[in-house]
């Protein structure tokens, strides 16, 4: 198992991609985005589910924890199968989101990445993605790691996905 963490639009999605690339064996991706996406519309905009308010914050309900714990669960279940996986996922909760997946990952070889990058490069690929509310980027940045021990970090600020992607499978 591998997990990224790192704020929107710090480069996970391009590092797994590029993991994917370069790792030997075939690997899995999963990312907190695909969560999101699987849940119904309704749990995108309610105060159970997770709401993203126009200045980028992002705000979790008590529906939401519970299906984000169970989808921890479930990934780890694949991995406990056999399946190589790696996790992109965003820790609003700094050491309690790491603690989560801790517990569900319990007894797994797993190495925790951090994935950084600039407030102001990760805004301006906030601007350029068009997808995310302006200031998420920002705001997450540096909250997402506060407390948070990694094995290995990386910084997408001035190295390309690919580079970090190497870095990363030479530690697998």
């Amino acid at each position: 198992m591998i997990v990224l963490n790192g704020g929107s639009s710090s480069g996970k999605s391009g590092i797994v991609r590029c993991l994917q690339a370069v790792l030997p064996d075939p690997w899995l991706a999963f990312g907190v985005d695909t969560l999101v996406d699987a849940m119904p519309p309704s749990l995108r905009t309610s105060d159970a589910g997770i709401g993203f308010a126009d200045d980028g914050e992002v705000v979790v309900g008590e529906t939401f924890r519970t299906l984000d714990t169970a989808w921890a669960q479930g990934i780890a279940a694949m991995a406990r199968a056999g399946a190589r996986i790696v996790v992109d996922d965003v820790f609003l909760g700094g050491p309690e989101s790491q603690r989560r997946w801790r517990k569900a990952l319990e007894g797994l070889n797993v190495l925790w990445v951090g994935v950084r990058c600039d407030a102001e490069v990760a805004a301006a690929r906030e601007i350029a993605r068009g997808d995310r509310p302006s200031g998420m980027a920002a705001a997450q940045a540096d909250a997402v790691h506060r407390g948070v021990v990694y094995d290995l970090e990386v910084d997408t600020t001035h190295t390309e996905s690919l580079a970090c992607a190497r870095a990363i499978a030479a530690r697998t």
